[in-house]
């Protein structure tokens, strides 16, 4: 659209244009009286990205202020790029998740390659070398047509982006439910290192400094993305694919290496990612954070499309670009560290000290706006909220299943998508990449080693959106829980969260209690495992056609690995070795596997989770890991203990087991009870084990390659691991060859 065919302002206000671009009528009159008149479009745009749930929180930031999120490692908490945790020596690590959930669902390929372009971005952005990506994905069930192509283009997407920057993809998730049938989630993580002295941050400070444009060029590209995030996805969504943002994995690697080098510039002031809204959120956020004002040339903007309006330049999403501020007269030596890497660093505006964000187009003064009143002022709402009816039902039921074979129902469930092998998806990324994988996908947790120390990471990716679903709080509390167990399991020290709050409409008052709720048991949880919340993103209005996905807060965790000596799997070692469990199991299957395999419906009560003694148990079994009496360890989870037992031997060659259970055989096979772990010890560190950790010995590793339970004299369960790794690892790629 030229400049002369755009709406005027009297247009924009009489025909109620604003409408389409996300305004509501409360929040253009909002507009009118800061600027004293009628915006023009180009401001009208501004406004409604800024303003989208997806730039301002405006709906879940009085949520998100009952996070923790400052402890004694916390060197840069929310509200930058990345979050930032010390782990000794000089170093520290930088970590963030966020969504792409709408553009996948409408463009798989590019909605998750950009999702994993953006993310890195963020990490970089803050002076962080990234050195793994995580993901969290959740899709509809595989017997679906449309699932399938949106889980294997999602996948590819994720594989294709990752693999051509040279960043290892070494761990994730991946669940199957109807819910997200319409609305998939994909969630990406990026997890970076940085020396203290190295920390940026993405302000624009210092009247008349210089604003700097690099990377690549803007097009029309992802124009509106942040408001197309922002709302729930219709039968008309298809029509929203030019807002699905093209990404370029090798522009990235140049501009990564490039940003890494100009970081050891004093000239470097300020830097951010154009990410959601572009041009627009990088420049008013850098303005708001440091107390300024800016002003930019839009005739300088290097653009590839002929004819760009300011409100296609401002709106755009286009990839792989970051704006900085560098200190005036010295922006040649920007200039030429991006010139090595053949990208172009360009002067197109500079820092003042009116508060404003002014923008210039062909001489003229085409948009005036206070930054704050884009960025910290905006408009923030208080969503009523009310517990839904399905809730208090569910809390009077009572579900107890019924189980004849128990070998027919272990197979069933290793075969059930969100349990069985994920090696079809991690087999296409390339985890091992610059070689610091020391724990590849398919463990508890992956681990890195972090080059010249003696240290490692450990990461990983959780939530189990049924519970969250049944129980906002408790699923809340359990995800929070679950991520950490994977660290210890891992040898780790958990240090801190980043998290995705992927729900529906905050407009509907039962969707908006299941996001406190959840929230406020994520918090309690985070105190007590002593995890602050460093970083994160909002996703809401994951709806199709009015049908909510499952309430799913995706928290992603890293841990510190204090000794490579103490790195730990969840694999069975040797013939032998004592099988341990710690903590007893329940009666407990609202959420579970086995519900939904035996109904195909999920409802009751979630697991119950007693965080004092969740906290007991994973710092009595990291003691014991670094105590070196551990042989491998892995969290009871997903199918109950007889699937975390069959998990142990899936990459045990040879190995099999042989475990004797009292008490109800279904609970004790399948129940998912929280605060549970599957250990193996070795014979010789038997007494030392049990002087750590208050656990219960259950059986040993043999070499016989079978899985044999008793119940007192009674076999109740014989399989061999063959065919229990048949199906595991046949279940995904059998699936995506149906045909209906």
């Amino acid at each position: 659209m030229s400049l002369l065919l755009e709406p005027s302002p009297a247009m924009i206000k009489e025909q109620k244009l604003y409408r389409e671009m996300g305004l509501t009528d409360e929040e253009f009159a909002m507009v009118e009286r800061i600027l004293g008149r009628s915006p023009n479009y180009t401001e009208t745009g501004i406004f409604s990205v800024m303003w989208s749930e997806h730039c301002s929180y405006k709906n879940s930031k009085p949520v998100l202020k009952k996070f923790p999120t400052e402890g004694k490692h916390v060197l840069q908490g929310p509200g930058e790029g990345a979050g930032i945790v010390d782990i000794g020596d000089g170093l520290a690590v930088a970590f963030k998740i966020e969504s792409h959930n709408h553009p996948s669902a409408i463009e798989p390929y590019q909605g998750a390659a950009t999702g994993v372009g953006g993310i890195i971005r963020d990490v970089f952005s803050m002076g962080a070398r990234p050195i793994a990506l995580l993901n969290s994905l959740r899709f509809g069930e595989l017997t679906s047509p449309r699932v399938r192509y949106l889980f294997e283009r999602v996948v590819a997407g994720i594989a294709g982006y990752g693999n051509c920057v040279g960043i290892p993809t070494v761990g994730g998730e991946v669940q199957f439910d109807a819910a997200y049938e319409g609305n998939p989630l994909v969630n990406a993580m990026c997890v970076g290192l940085i020396r203290h002295e190295d920390i940026q941050k993405g302000i624009a400070s210092g009247v008349g400094n210089t604003v700097m444009y690099v990377g690549a060029k803007t097009g029309r590209d992802g124009i509106h993305g942040a408001t197309f995030a922002s709302e729930e996805l219709t039968e008309q969504s298809e029509q929203k694919r030019p807002a699905v943002q093209v990404g370029d994995p090798f522009m990235e690697k140049l501009l990564l290496e490039a940003c890494l080098e100009v970081i050891h510039s004093d000239a470097l002031v300020g830097m951010q990612d154009m990410g959601a809204a572009g041009l627009t959120s990088s420049s008013a956020e850098m303005a708001s954070k440091a107390g300024s004002g800016i002003e930019l040339n839009l005739d300088l903007v290097p653009q590839r499309e002929a004819g760009m309006t300011p409100y296609e330049m401002m709106l755009s999403e286009s990839q792989e670009r970051m704006l900085l501020v560098v200190q005036k007269g010295r922006e040649q030596e920007i200039i030429d560290v991006f010139a090595k890497y053949g990208l172009e660093a360009k002067a197109i505006g500079h820092v003042t000290d009116d508060h404003m964000l002014r923008l210039y187009h062909r001489g003229e003064v085409v948009a005036e706006i206070p930054v704050d009143a884009l960025a910290k002022d905006a408009p923030v709402y208080h969503k009523p909220s009310q517990e839904p009816a399905y809730y208090r039902e569910f809390q009077t039921m009572e579900y107890v299943p019924t189980v004849d074979n128990y070998e027919e129902t272990l197979l069933a469930l290793l075969s059930q998508p969100t349990i069985a092998s994920k090696e079809w998806v991690y087999e296409q990324y390339d985890y091992m990449v610059r070689t610091n994988t020391v724990v590849a996908p398919g463990s508890d947790a992956a681990v890195l080693r972090i080059r010249g120390t003696n240290k490692a990471l450990a990461m990983t990716t959780d939530c189990n959106s049924r519970y969250v679903y049944l129980d906002p709080e408790v699923g809340g509390k359990i995800a929070i829980a679950e991520a950490a167990r994977n660290i210890v399991c891992s040898g780790a020290q958990p240090l801190a969260v980043t998290d995705c709050l992927n729900f529906g409409s905050p407009e509907k008052p039962e969707i908006f209690w299941q996001l406190e709720k959840a929230v406020e048991g994520m918090s309690e949880a985070c105190r007590v495992l002593e995890t602050p919340v460093i970083s994160g993103n909002v996703s809401l209005y994951n709806e199709t056609n009015g049908e909510a996905i499952y309430p799913t807060p995706i928290v992603g965790m890293v841990g510190i690995v204090q000794h490579m000596s103490h790195v730990t799997t969840q694999s069975f070692k040797q013939p032998g070795d004592f099988i341990y469990v710690i903590g007893e199991a329940k009666q407990e299957f609202g959420g579970s596997e086995l519900q939904k395999w035996l109904t195909g419906r999920i409802f009751g009560k979630a697991p119950t989770i007693d965080l004092r003694v969740e906290a007991k148990r994973q710092k009595q079994l990291l003691a014991a890991i670094r105590a070196g009496v551990v042989a491998s360890a892995h969290d009871v989870s997903e199918g109950g203990l007889a699937v975390a037992i069959a998990e142990c031997l899936m990459d045990a060659p040879g190995l099999g087991a042989r475990v004797t259970i009292q008490g109800d055989i279904v609970s004790e096979l399948f129940s998912e009870t929280q605060s549970r772990f599957v250990v193996s010890v070795k014979r010789e560190h038997q007494q030392a084990f049990e002087q750590l950790v208050q656990a219960v010995c259950i059986g040993e590793v043999t070499n016989d390659g079978t899985l044999h339970v008793t119940n007192g004299d009674t076999c109740i369960l014989h399989v061999p691991v063959e065919t229990m790794r048949n199906v595991w690892k046949g279940a995904i790629p059998c699936l995506l060859k149906s045909k209906d």
